[in-house]
């Protein structure tokens, strides 16, 4: 079968959505929605798109899609979600879930009750590197891993006048901040390889609140976090720690390190290389190249290039009538939301917050 899919948000979708999917068989493009209509009919245009509207309810009662992908400011996702869970359509939404657990509870139990599938849109499990980390973990490669740390700093929101005032991803009452945009794919990456978080801590801090329209010099705050350090405790690693800013002044040796009793495992963030080392030996380059990278139309970086094996396993799986084989589900959704929540809450009350199982 055809599996017709709607697109609601224009970023995300045109630099990876869209590539994507021109590479998976069974999909095709409907019809795409954005905020504002020139650029929904911007990137319907450049992927041959016959539909292009700014009214996402439209497309959801117009175009009776099989697949919505969602990539929107955080506080739509959830009356998204439900809109196109009702209208009969499984579902494709970014992260983080939701702006709070119980949003996110309500759409895997609405997604349930209805009989449809819906993803949560972390890309980074259909890496082949992360999914070995995932695997080596699991077969106990590395032996008891003790603990694992995830350091991502870059300059990206760096400049005061970087954003344009009222920037959502700038705006904690939005669902902006850096640990929806990235800690929730760390978050989900964590639990994935080592279990439910048992508990966590946090410091979520503001470091660049003043901002200055790049268009006309107006002053404008900016209300959400650029600045991450988390820690969690798992029962499979009792000490993940996780440091991550947007207002670095450059990036510098980002990488994922776990470290086990019997080896340790070094995923570098700037190439994308993987690397084991042995006790008492040298690191050892193990890396695995993802076939989808040289697609062409698929653009450089693993967001990009992970983003296809998500949708093709997404797609075949409507098309089969089956369960996707990977992927984090909404239920994932609901408990990656829970940590954040339980991170926001440490921060305010500047101590551990215990996470339910």
């Amino acid at each position: 079968m055809t599996v017709r899919v709607g697109i609601i948000g224009s970023g995300f979708a045109r630099a990876a959505y869209l590539p994507a999917l021109r590479h998976v068989p069974e999909a095709r493009v409907v019809a795409l929605a954005s905020g504002r209509l020139e650029r929904a009919r911007a990137a319907a245009d450049a992927f041959g798109v016959p539909h292009a509207t700014d009214d996402w309810a439209a497309l959801l009662r117009d175009h009776e899609p099989d697949l919505v992908c969602i990539a929107t400011p955080t506080d739509l996702h959830a009356p998204m979600t439900l809109a196109a869970l009702d209208a009969g359509a499984h579902v494709l939404c970014e992260k983080p879930t939701a702006m709070d657990a119980a949003e996110a509870r309500s759409m895997r139990d609405r997604a349930a009750e209805l009989g449809r599938v819906g993803l949560v849109g972390h890309e980074l499990r259909f890496d082949p590197n992360r999914r070995r980390v995932a695997e080596w973990i699991a077969a106990g490669a590395i032996g008891e891993v003790l603990h694992a740390h995830v350091t991502h700093a870059t300059p990206g929101w760096a400049a005061r006048d970087g954003r344009r005032a009222g920037d959502w991803k700038a705006l904690a009452e939005r669902g902006g901040g850096l640990l929806g945009a990235h800690g929730s794919h760390q978050v989900d990456l964590l639990r994935w390889w080592f279990g439910p978080v048992v508990a966590a801590f946090a410091r979520l801090e503001t470091l660049t609140p003043d901002r200055v329209d790049p268009d006309t010099g107006a002053a404008w705050t900016a209300t959400a976090d650029d600045f991450v350090h988390l820690l969690t405790e798992h029962d499979r690693c009792r000490h993940a720690d996780v440091r991550l800013s947007a207002v670095a002044t450059v990036a510098h040796e980002n990488a994922t390190v776990v470290h086990g009793r019997e080896g340790t495992l070094w995923l570098r963030h700037d190439d994308e290389t993987l690397h084991v080392a042995r006790p008492g030996g040298a690191f050892e380059d193990v890396t695995l190249r993802d076939p989808n990278a040289d697609l062409p139309g698929v653009g450089p970086g693993v967001w990009k290039v992970a983003t296809v094996g998500l949708l093709r396993e997404f797609c075949a799986a409507i098309d089969e009538r089956r369960t996707p084989t990977a992927g984090a589900t909404l239920d994932d959704g609901w408990r990656n939301q829970r940590v954040l929540d339980a991170a926001r809450r440490a921060h305010a009350e500047r101590r551990w917050v215990r996470v339910d199982a």
